[in-house]
């Protein structure tokens, strides 16, 4: 899964990237401090890896991961040229969800970008470049089609006519994932690779004594935005996240304790993502190695199986499996004792793997 942070200069988003991922980002008080994307690997934190590496003792460790991609501020006008925007823009195509940092602090010692605070002007103004972008990407398809229709091959008149479809929303100021489309419709959308299409995750950046306050004022709009526009909002206190951190485990958890906000926003950012994305993570067990794996949700068995390697897939005869709170639970973590219980299910092609299962497949190529 791959994550692009985007935002208006000054927001606070190299700081956050850096405290999510330590990867060390420039950071300062200027616009486009950020030119090339800064790249980050974040393992997902999971506590039920964490008890399965206590049971088997590994000798590999494989959590599922995260890669952040840290883009330079837009501003408006991006669409056109503006601050480097369409260089900024090209590398939002490459990502899976776009995560928004968004300003809800006040420091009169951080310049805005636009001079006052205000979430959801700020929000507007990003996705009205996004959905420029793809209003020209969307045109020069649609110019193709009517051209390409004249060959008499009907696959140029549906394309013209999603690619009509499409512009009429966005026209609207609406998004491209927003527009209800048959499968083959949604296909060629989908090949139109388009910034509105990309699910979203608004990261409102509040202030370090705003954090774990309900009801916040300054959030209420944006709140209301991205329910209109089917996205998500996470509440991140970036300079919090940058103490977190430097903190061991230890310390992390008692500081978090403190402040009330039951836990890290990379979680919270994390949990987010997979739900938006629909993802879960199913896990392997053993002495060799414990690993979660990351599948879209409703994948069945066989599928499941080919993330670990295609024969698994090809080969697939069936998959044994146990839901990880029954293993902890009712067996403490012992597979032969959850077999000996008759809790281990044998499941075939049509099993559909849940999050959490722990799962051994068994093949044969």
């Amino acid at each position: 899964m791959k994550l692009g942070v985007v935002g208006l200069p000054n927001v606070g988003k190299s700081t956050l990237f850096n405290a999510l991922t330590q990867a060390g980002a420039q950071s300062a008080n200027y616009p486009f401090c950020t030119i090339e994307p800064n790249f980050g690997i974040v393992s997902v934190p999971d506590a039920r890896m964490d008890y399965l590496a206590e049971i088997y003792h590994p000798q590999k460790f494989t959590p599922a991961t995260i890669e952040f991609v840290d883009i330079a501020g837009l501003v408006k006008g991006a669409s056109k040229g503006e601050g480097l925007g369409n260089k900024f823009l090209s590398h939002i195509r490459e990502v899976d969800a776009i995560i928004e940092v968004v300003r809800c602090f006040e420091d009169d010692n951080v310049a805005h970008v636009d001079g006052s605070i205000d979430p959801l002007r700020d929000v507007t103004t990003i996705n009205y470049e996004l959905i420029f972008a793809d209003m020209e990407t969307v045109q020069k398809r649609l110019d193709k089609a009517v051209k390409m229709q004249k060959t008499g091959d009907k696959k140029w008149k549906l394309e013209a006519a999603v690619c009509g479809a499409v512009l009429a929303e966005l026209e609207k100021g609406n998004f491209a994932r927003n527009i209800e489309f048959d499968e083959e419709q949604a296909e060629i959308m989908r090949s139109m690779f388009l910034l509105t299409d990309k699910p979203i995750i608004y990261v409102g950046n509040i202030a370090e004594d705003q954090a774990g306050k309900d009801g916040l004022p300054i959030l209420q709009p944006l709140l209301q935005y991205a329910d209109e526009h089917k996205s998500e909002v996470v509440t991140i206190s970036a300079k919090i996240e940058e103490d977190l951190s430097e903190m061991d485990e230890e310390e992390r958890a008692l500081f978090i304790e403190e402040l009330g906000i039951g836990e890290s926003g990379l979680m919270r950012l994390v949990k987010k993502s997979y739900s938006l994305l629909g993802l879960i993570s199913y896990l392997t067990a053993g002495e060799k190695e414990v690993r979660a794996w990351t599948i879209t949700r409703g994948t069945k068995a066989p599928q499941a199986a080919g993330k670990i390697h295609s024969d698994f897939e090809r080969g697939f005869i069936k998959a044994e499996v146990i839901a990880f709170d029954t293993l902890k639970n009712e067996c403490n973590g012992d597979m032969q004792a959850a077999k000996e219980k008759g809790l281990v299910r044998q499941e075939g092609k049509e099993y559909v793997i849940q999050d959490g299962d722990v799962v051994l497949f068994r093949f044969n190529v």
